[in-house]
């Protein structure tokens, strides 16, 4: 359930009031955003002009509120001149919405939605139904709202809360490419966490609430952020467009900068793929070699790492656990295995409330025996051509990875726990030849805290 205070921010949101108003909140629950929308309608819109409400909700119990809500607007609107009508629609929003617009079905001035949140399936009836309207997407939060967009009149405004998961990754970059072909993109407000913002839901994933104009010139973007629902501590800044969506980015990753972060750019300024070093998924799925599994490590075998071989700065391994230390050598365990030597890794998840999002290590080949290397799925793999990297270059790749300055910056693209190889592709590095000097460093500094981290990355913003 959307909470009354933020209900009452996203309808704020909402620039235009015509004399004919149509409101559309699909999932609309025991409409909360209804009826904050109808309380800003009666307030904003010009004198006799009339408010048409269409909400869809499934759930019989949620129904029952939302009509007594309803009604109750309804009057509201009679006692002060302003005509409104409310169709109550018990019925699947995305089979309902993708039939009307297949035979060019109603459209809406304003679109209000906190949709549900659920993957759907590649060979889905959802995802049949919305290849039809040309939205390819993995999850129903983003189902709702391109069908919202959709449905939405030409500089229809468009309010949506939902997870910040759609902003970046693979899977969500083909609805990227066609939202942007959709809609002109105005505001985006953060917060710290779904915790903070919905008290009662599990979901560790930042929510943004976004408005969008349907078919309108693409203009600055306000970045706005609070801790939460309370939008007592509220910033906001005012971009140019090509800072929130980079022109060359074919993966149209949506970044929220909410704050400046400094650094020149030499220190980023090549791509892993451009300095010839690559980063890949652990390719180890454990449970397809569990006969192979050794808690031990024997003869003729190789070290199996996992997160949890890396913990608080450390590397211990082996490690007494419920999971294997390494994995007999055969042919169906030798094809998932790179040669020992050095690698740079990054923990796959982390704690939404970590420090730092972006967690690196350093493998040192002095530390495993063995020709071989497996790297279990959680771990993301920075490598060289599949085999290890300079060894300064893996430290500094890794001191670089955990300094303040880079954690922010991914941050302003990713807003969830998981840190994806796509990511870390898209990510920009310093040149070989400093990454190396930053190793060569961190080779001395032995363990260093963050603060003198911190410092060092950032001498080097005119390097």
């Amino acid at each position: 359930m959307t909470p009354t205070a933020i209900a009452d921010f996203m309808t704020s949101l909402f620039k235009k009031w015509p004399a004919e108003v149509r409101l559309l909140d699909p999932g609309a629950g025991v409409g909360s955003l209804t009826e904050a929308f109808s309380a800003a309608f009666l307030k904003e819109a010009p004198a006799h002009a009339s408010l048409s409400i269409s909400t869809y909700e499934i759930e019989p119990l949620l129904n029952g509120f939302l009509s007594e809500l309803l009604r109750s607007i309804e009057t509201a609107g009679k006692a002060s001149g302003h005509p409104i009508k409310a169709n109550q629609i018990e019925r699947d929003f995305v089979r309902e919405a993708s039939f009307a617009l297949s035979f060019g079905g109603p459209r809406f001035t304003h679109v209000i939605l906190n949709p549900p949140y659920k993957k759907i399936g590649a060979a889905s009836e959802y995802r049949k139904l919305l290849r039809q309207i040309g939205v390819e997407t993995v999850n129903l939060y983003t189902a709702f709202l391109a069908l919202g967009i959709a449905l939405a009149d030409q500089d229809g405004e468009i309010v949506a809360i939902v997870p910040r998961s759609f902003c970046n990754g693979s899977y969500f970059r083909p609805f990227r490419h066609w939202l942007f072909e959709q809609v002109a993109l105005t505001n985006i407000h953060v917060f710290e966490s779904r915790k903070k913002a919905f008290h009662e839901d599990d979901v560790l994933q930042e929510n943004i609430i976004v408005r969008l104009v349907r078919g309108a010139a693409q203009g600055p973007v306000i970045v706005s952020s609070s801790n939460d629902q309370t939008f007592a501590d509220y910033t906001e800044r005012k971009l140019v467009f090509e800072d929130v969506v980079k022109p060359d980015d074919p993966e149209r990753f949506i970044h929220i900068p909410t704050r400046e972060v400094n650094g020149s750019q030499s220190l980023f300024a090549y791509t892993l793929a451009e300095l010839g070093f690559g980063v890949a998924t652990g390719p180890v799925v454990d449970f397809r070699v569990r006969d192979y599994w050794l808690q031990k490590p024997k003869k003729n075998s190789a070290p199996l790492l996992y997160t949890h071989h890396f913990s608080k700065g450390e590397f211990r391994w082996p490690f007494e656990h419920k999971k294997p230390n390494a994995l007999r050598l055969a042919d169906d365990t030798r094809k998932w295995l790179l040669p020992n030597g050095w690698y740079t890794i990054t923990k796959r998840f982390s704690s939404k409330e970590e420090k730092r999002r972006l967690v690196a290590y350093v493998v040192d080949p002095n530390n495993l025996p063995g020709d071989w290397i497996g790297f279990e799925n959680h771990l993301n793999v920075i490598h060289e051509g599949k085999h290890g990297l300079d060894a300064s270059v893996a430290r500094g790749i890794a001191l670089f990875l955990n300094s303040t300055i880079v954690d922010e910056r991914f941050r302003s693209f990713s807003g969830h726990t998981q840190v994806n190889a796509t990511d870390l592709r898209n990510m920009r590095f310093p040149s070989k030849k400093l990454l190396v000097q930053f190793g060569k460093w961190a080779a001395k500094m032995k363990a260093p805290t963050q603060a003198p981290i911190d410092r060092y990355i950032e001498s080097h913003h005119g390097a």
